[in-house]
């Protein structure tokens, strides 16, 4: 009697769910046994789903400051004193490494592998030993210990690479990440801006390209470069030449000395972060470390009570650590707790058996790959049937997903996404650019794992919003974090009012940044005199007090692998195409690739399309094809003349036959382009064009 009851108010709906796909009837008495009944029974006892604790009322995940709905904080505070650190002992980066020190010890800390290989570790204990002594060896060479003391490190994620970090933090001194496509041109700028003395690199080739732009006369400061790996007499003796050491790691950190050390305080600067720079030379967002700590605190208070990182829990690390993304969610939250952090090999084409050998449990990714995941699952299916049940499957599970319960032992789980499953993964967290709904909705289904999203920007540290354990609703970007308090204002050229609960998002707290390097001006753009921070990002409070990224104030954007656009810089370019009057360059975030709407030019495109073997009007020509993939043809390789970066160029074109005139509502009276205007007149095209060549 009990199991037939549990039966009936339990698990029946589970079962009509599986028997409805093989079309079979209901029937307690003739369909199942007792026995078969009381299978199904324990089973269910043991696989029923249990919702996580949410922190709060996900009705209600924000709280107004001082009655304007506009500006709100977390729910999670008791008041509108905002989080500065979760841990009273655990204000800095550094601390936070201490921390897992104290917690592993002598257990494996950061992680490698060489091609075929299995990963080797290297314990705490031995990555501050060596943190310390690389530090000793850096103040031996003239360095001093304090946060004006800049040191830079170029090169790709490796244990090497956050060591140097860590001998950084040991002594107070300041980090400025290198990354290679920031081009020669503006690491040149940052070296001279910083003043930077000594730089560690990854491999030689990096230390040559150094070392060129030195002998060439444009980085008089440099005087040191560090090699990790091997390094050749010929460089020692070419550094020599121009006045510049040029060292193997193992020097520096073979000091006889060690200095006593100088831990940061939470004021201090910890790392100077530098934009792409596509709007100019790069600025150096300066970055503290109590704006680290009041960020990773913010995400451990959010955790609480219904995810907690354990020691034997491991990342894989592979998104660059020269941003800050990488480094805070996934480094420093890690160490934090004395978990592990292992690297991939450094070749993006091998990532997936870095992961298959490293096993990872935490997976920060970026829209991109997410994309690429949802793709491949889909074409997978390759039968109606099979598809079917796929999307039966999918629907069941995301109806679990608004229950709050996220799982990976359902009836589904084990009949159509084990294969998809990584049962060892628990958490994932993607960041850098919007997400589809539909995909992160489908993803959380499939996958069966925590899938968190986040909003935010250097300038913040690294985050400002984040989804809450429970939530597992898709199409906005979380509730503020703990650190910071958010508030939409006007922007009435765009139409969007603070008071209708959109507008540009500002962020005051204490993960906001302390402003530009030696940039008073860019600084104050950036930064009002009451330490708000302007975003440029146009969002929406949602009812559930979370928020919706809608907009751009600013032109430039993010395309979904994180590559930031200067649409503008791009259509200059693209002017100087004969056939080209009027080019509109559009990008999207949840898109991989641009695409053009160009008006071509009428007093030459007729009679350039004759010579291209195409005859007609000027109105059929603009249809034509054949015909647009040459004009674009030609516009990429003015783009490439022009040094536009592969992800800089269109991928897809549209031809359209009337001018952008202050008529028609394209152009200011200025002759500036209307680019909200734009795009929204010509969004059917943009739809079509997107929609043909992805799928």
């Amino acid at each position: 009697t009990v199991a037939v009851s549990i039966y009936r108010h339990s698990i029946r709906s589970e079962l009509e769910d599986f028997w409805s796909v093989l079309r079979l009837p209901v029937s307690t008495s003739s369909l199942l046994g007792l026995g078969a009944l009381a299978s199904l029974t324990a089973y269910w006892l043991m696989t029923r789903p249990r919702p996580m604790p949410p922190p709060c009322d996900l009705q209600s995940q924000s709280v107004a400051v001082g009655g304007n709905p506009s500006c709100r904080r977390s729910a999670l505070l008791k008041d509108d004193k905002l989080l500065d650190f979760y841990f009273d002992d655990i204000r800095t980066g550094y601390d936070m490494f201490l921390r897992g020190l104290q917690i592993t010890g002598d257990g494996p800390c950061l992680g490698f592998r060489k091609p075929g290989q299995p990963y080797e570790w290297i314990s705490y204990t031995e990555v501050a030993q060596q943190a310390v002594a690389l530090g000793s060896g850096l103040l031996a060479k003239g360095c001093q210990a304090n946060p004006q003391q800049f040191i830079g490190v170029f090169g790709q994620n490796s244990p090497q690479w956050t060591i140097s970090e860590l001998a950084c933090y040991t002594y107070s001194m300041a980090l400025v990440p290198l990354y290679d496509t920031l081009g020669l041109e503006s690491i040149i700028h940052i070296l001279n801006l910083t003043e930077i003395s000594l730089v560690i690199c990854d491999r030689e080739e990096k230390a040559a390209s150094l070392l060129e732009i030195k002998e060439k006369g444009s980085t008089p400061t440099l005087s040191c470069l560090v090699v990790c790996k091997d390094l050749s007499p010929e460089l020692v003796e070419r550094g020599r030449k121009s006045e510049v050491d040029v060292l193997k790691l193992d020097e520096p950190s073979s000091c006889s000395h060690i200095f006593l050390l100088q831990s940061p305080q939470p004021q201090d600067l910890a790392v100077v972060c530098f934009t792409s720079g596509t709007t100019g030379k790069p600025k150096g967002a300066m970055i503290t470390h109590g704006n680290i700590a009041s960020n990773t605190s913010s995400v451990i208070k959010i955790l609480e009570g219904s995810f907690e990182i354990k020691q034997d829990d491991v990342s894989i690390s592979y998104l660059p650590l020269a941003h800050m993304f990488e480094r805070m969610i996934q480094v420093l939250s890690m160490f934090c707790h004395g978990a592990r952090v292992g690297f991939y090999q450094g070749d993006i084409s091998l990532l997936m058996d870095d992961i298959k050998t490293l096993k990872p449990t935490f997976f920060p990714v970026v829209p991109r790959l997410l994309n690429r995941i949802y793709d491949k699952i889909l074409s997978s299916v390759n039968s109606p049937f099979r598809r079917a049940l796929l999307h039966f499957a999918v629907r069941r599970k995301q109806a679990e997903l608004s229950a709050g319960i996220v799982r990976n032992n359902s009836l589904w789980d084990k009949l159509v996404f084990r294969k998809i499953q990584a049962r060892n993964l628990r958490f994932v967290l993607t960041a850098s650019a919007p997400i589809s709904p539909t995909v992160l909705s489908f993803l959380r289904a499939t996958l069966g794992c925590l899938i968190f999203e986040g909003y935010g920007q250097t300038e913040c540290t690294a985050g400002c919003t984040f989804s809450l354990p429970g939530d597992w609703s898709s199409g906005h970007v979380g509730a503020p974090l703990p650190c910071a308090m958010v508030k939409v204002v006007d922007i009435p050229e765009m139409d969007y009012y603070a008071k209708n609960g959109a507008g540009e998002i500002c962020i005051r707290g204490p993960c906001v940044f302390k402003g530009y390097l030696r940039d008073p001006e860019k600084s104050a753009e950036a930064l009002e005199s009451d330490g708000w921070l302007h975003t440029g990002d146009v969002g929406q409070w949602l009812p559930n007090g979370t928020l919706r990224i809608i907009d751009r104030k600013k032109h430039i954007f993010k395309l979904s692998q994180g590559e930031y656009i200067a649409p503008e810089k791009i259509e200059n370019v693209y002017m100087r195409c004969a056939t080209v009057l009027q080019v509109f360059v559009h990008g999207d975030s949840l898109e991989s690739f641009l695409i053009g709407i160009v008006v071509p030019n009428p007093e030459v495109f007729v009679t350039w399309a004759k010579d291209q073997g195409f005859v007609g009007s000027y109105e059929e020509l603009c249809q034509n094809p054949d015909l647009t993939k040459i004009v674009m043809k030609d516009m990429q390789a003015v783009g490439k003349v022009a040094g536009l970066k592969s992800f800089e160029q269109i991928k897809a074109l549209h031809l359209h036959p009337e001018m952008f005139s202050v008529a028609n509502g394209l152009l200011t009276p200025t002759l500036k382009s209307r680019r909200v205007d734009i795009r929204r007149a010509f969004q059917e095209q943009i739809s079509s064009i997107y929609s043909k060549t992805t799928h």
